[in-house]
């Protein structure tokens, strides 16, 4: 098992060279890593070619779905964006949130940033910013943010409980966040549990769905919606990379117990303590 130091490490050298990596080549694959299919494009991403926003060169086929269609950005909001990779949904945050809003992208690989600051300097945006960090300690101070998003990014996260703290911390009274993520129904084969590959595809990384909304509730959010729940079939011929044709047979019977949800959370105005009436 490795430590996570080391996951970060692995997940860091990954996404240097998948930020190079031809989008195709992303969109055939789980989060762009553990090799591509023949089978199934668009194994994970969701269509964004017809949302505002939406800049083509900054959309690298890596998510799980679209956190900013339930994120209920206003204008002149400040809008934090986790794991912002080229910029897609940063971009498309900053439609919604206007040029008297803000957007900070947060992202602890080089060669991510390098892209989206050339993307948001290409698309003329000199209020979407983009900043180096862990996502476990993020770079802000408490009660910057109106909203908080991210795609397909806290699976990759050895400290998930931490994350979701930490979003709570930047977030404002009252703010709120939309987050597509993959999470798993049922324990998956231990031979992808193990494979570096498939940790660094969002796939091994993941957790259980209730464990995962239990760490958003533990946070302190309030009012807890999945606005999307969907199936993420893995094909075959990336599943023979790791498991036996007759665990293949029994994985892909039934449902492979593997999701994308978007999920959605309020942050209350007053907090809730053990001396407050409100609990």
């Amino acid at each position: 098992m490795k430590t996570p130091e080391e996951l970060k490490s692995l997940v860091r050298e990954k996404y240097s060279v998948i930020a190079f990596q031809d989008v195709t080549d992303n969109m055939a694959s789980c989060c762009g890593a553990g090799g591509c299919s023949t089978e199934v494009y668009n194994i994970m991403t969701d269509d964004y070619t017809s949302i505002a926003g939406y800049a083509s060169d900054a959309d690298l086929g890596l998510g799980c779905g679209i956190p900013t269609e339930s994120a209920v950005i206003k204008p002149g909001d400040v809008v934090v964006d986790l794991g912002s990779g080229a910029g897609n949904d940063a971009f498309v945050a900053r439609r919604a949130c206007g040029s008297k809003g803000k957007v900070v992208g947060i992202d602890f690989t080089d060669a991510m940033l390098t892209l989206a600051k050339q993307n948001a300097e290409k698309l003329g945006y000199t209020n979407v910013t983009f900043r180096k960090g862990d996502i476990e300690n993020i770079p802000m101070t408490a009660g910057q943010a109106d909203v908080v998003i991210s795609n397909c990014v806290l699976n990759l996260v050895p400290d998930k409980a931490k994350v979701f703290s930490e979003i709570y911390r930047i977030l404002k009274a009252g703010g709120h966040f939309s987050i597509s993520d993959v999470v798993i129904t049922e324990h998956l084969p231990e031979a992808l549990l193990q494979d570096a590959e498939m940790y660094a595809g969002c796939v091994s990384g993941a957790i259980l769905k209730s464990e995962y909304l239990q760490h958003i509730q533990n946070a302190g959010f309030t009012d807890i919606r999945i606005y999307k729940d969907k199936p993420i079939v893995i094909p075959e011929d990336i599943l023979v990379r790791y498991l036996s044709k007759d665990e293949i047979s029994i994985f892909s019977a039934g449902d492979q117990g593997i999701r994308s949800i978007t999920v959605y959370g309020i942050k209350p105005e007053v907090a809730c303590c053990e001396d407050s009436a409100c609990c």
